[in-house]
């Protein structure tokens, strides 16, 4: 019998799974790189585009944006 139906030792075995691994690795970055994450808004982002679609009035807007803004505000440590 040739090569082939040789019994595979210890170094085989790793190399194997580091090949397999490094296949592995492409395979996601690959898949990562085709469908990249998308970033969510933030509330003042929210807000932008709950104005923007009509969904909210400008009233409403300022007032939100009056607390977000005093929300930020005092989480900085100010009074």
């Amino acid at each position: 019998m040739g090569p082939w139906c040789t019994p595979m030792g210890v170094g085989g075995w790793f190399t194997m799974i580091a090949l397999l691994g490094a296949v592995l690795a492409c395979v996601l970055w690959v898949v990562g790189r085709l469908f990249p994450a998308q970033a969510t808004p933030g509330p003042r982002g929210l807000l932008d585009a709950r104005l923007a679609s009509g969904e909210i009035d400008l009233d409403v807007y300022r007032s939100l944006r009056s607390v977000l803004d005093h929300d930020t505000y005092a989480r900085k440590g100010h009074p």
